[in-house]
């Protein structure tokens, strides 16, 4: 995994957690949190796009409480961002994240 980390074998972790998305739709509740415009096009296509198995976090498509946050770089290819933003200002639910 040197490769993930620029090439600096000492960077890459000693252990790591994976779970599975089996394991994760079963949680009471998901965020998944996505910083920086390297991130743009794959949570455009996590949240927005077809559900596939390509991209695991679009599953969480169906789960029934996700809360994705994401900064202004990371959110910039959302086609939807219209509705997104409408509903974190109008909806009562969203109040704690105004």
């Amino acid at each position: 995994n040197a490769g993930l980390f620029g090439g600096d074998v000492d960077a890459v972790p000693r252990r790591a957690l994976t779970m599975g998305v089996g394991v994760i739709l079963e949680a009471r509740q998901v965020v998944l949190v996505a910083t920086g415009a390297a991130k743009a096009a794959i949570l455009a296509r996590a949240v927005e796009g077809p559900v596939t198995s390509m991209i695991s976090a679009s599953a969480l498509q169906f789960h029934a409480n996700c809360l994705v946050i994401a900064d202004e770089p990371a959110a910039a290819q959302l086609q939807h961002r219209d509705y997104y933003d409408s509903m974190v200002a109008t909806d009562p639910e969203f109040a704690p994240f105004r």
